[in-house]
């Protein structure tokens, strides 16, 4: 797209600055945006990082909004306090005008207030962490609450979930959720003494359910094999070899007809315990 050529100039000349816009390094990040509202105390110094949501550019002196795991939190970009020398580069150029809206970047700086009370950022240095190449569709919202350009539809949140991720914060929830529910449930059993195992995923025979299987190819044993589609008969084996109570969170694969929320690669908890 030409959005995306424009981007890609901009990549060419910050390298050309002298600038690695994949820098692979450690940045100490100390901070994020909840702990920073919820903590807040007036010229703490943090250090930041995150992906760049929006920017008001006012001349010498700049507003913008990062995002984080967390959460969002505003920065305040001042060319004097950033470039303390005649040299303005970092400012004029870099910030102003090789920066893109879904870049991700670095910022150490103090906390103040706004005068419309709102928690920022004064930033002091940031340093470019990764270049994003591609816009992002970010929604827009009128003074009236009508919401413009979402990325709503449903196919494509599903095959680029990333995206998703990004622009629509809510669905971070569903990805928190899924993980307490399996921590919770994994807790609960192995309180109960039982062991967690991982049976094998190529199986020779694809038993324990009546369903159709993927079918590959082991070349040095030149034998067919099945992406299993339970773990049932494995775990149960165990059983048989003198454990009391076994379970596994275990990826199974059945080529089916697939929807929405029927998928032919997922997960299941099998468990299996003896006299019960």
């Amino acid at each position: 797209s030409e959005q995306e050529i424009v981007r890609r100039d901009k990549l060419n000349k910050i390298k050309e600055m002298g600038i690695d816009p994949y820098p692979a390094e450690l940045f100490p990040v100390s901070d994020y945006s909840i702990d920073i509202k919820n903590e807040f105390k007036i010229d703490e110094k943090v250090v930041i990082a995150g992906r760049l949501m929006s920017r008001r550019i006012q001349g010498k002196a700049s507003f913008a909004e990062l995002q984080d795991f967390y959460g969002k939190v505003q920065l305040y970009f001042n060319r004097d306090i950033i470039c303390e020398g005649d040299n303005k580069i970092m400012y004029n150029e870099v910030y102003k005008k090789l920066l893109d809206i879904g870049d991700i970047i670095g910022v150490k700086g103090n906390l103040f207030i706004t005068k419309v009370g709102e928690k920022t950022i004064e930033v002091k240095s940031f340093i470019l962490l990764s270049k994003s190449l591609r816009p992002l569709p970010l929604p827009k919202t009128d003074p009236d609450g009508n919401v413009y350009d979402a990325f709503s539809d449903s196919e494509q949140r599903y095959r680029q979930r990333y995206i998703d991720l990004i622009v629509n914060p809510d669905v971070k929830k569903v990805f928190l959720k899924r993980t307490k529910i399996i921590n919770t449930m994994r807790d609960f059993l192995n309180n109960l003494g039982y062991l967690e195992v991982e049976t094998p995923i190529l199986q020779p025979i694809p038993g324990g359910a009546a369903a159709r299987p993927f079918v590959t190819h082991h070349n040095s044993l030149n034998i067919p094999l099945y992406l299993r589609i339970a773990n049932e008969l494995y775990l149960k084996r165990l059983i048989v070899g003198g454990f009391e109570g076994v379970f596994e969170f275990a990826k199974d694969f059945r080529n089916e007809g697939m929807d929405k929320t029927h998928n032919p690669e997922f997960t299941m908890l099998e468990f299996y315990v003896a006299y019960k």
